[in-house]
C-alpha cells in the first residue's frame, strides 16, 4: 500500500493560486473604492486595482517557479 504524500497535489495547489489571485485583486479594488469614497479622489480605485493585478501575477509566477523546482 503506497504511503500518501503530505503535500497537496499540483491541481489543488493551482486551484489555490487562482483563489489567491482573485483575493488579492478583490482586496486591492475594495481598498481603492474605500479610499475614493473617503478622500474624494477618483484615481485610487484604478491605481490600486492595477497594482494588485501586477502583485498577483508576480505571486503566481513565483509559485509556478517554486513548483517547477520541486519537480527537479
Amino acid at each position: 500500500m503506497p504511503k500518501p504524500s503530505k503535500t497537496p497535489s499540483k491541481f489543488l495547489r493551482f486551484v489555490g493560486v487562482g483563489f489567491q489571485m482573485g483575493g488579492v485583486i478583490y482586496l486591492g479594488h475594495y481598498l481603492g473604492t474605500w479610499l475614493d469614497a473617503n478622500y474624494g479622489k477618483t484615481y485610487w480605485e484604478t491605481s490600486l486595482t492595477l497594482l494588485s493585478v501586477f502583485v498577483s501575477i508576480y505571486l503566481v509566477i513565483s509559485q509556478v517557479i517554486n513548483l517547477s523546482k520541486e519537480d527537479d
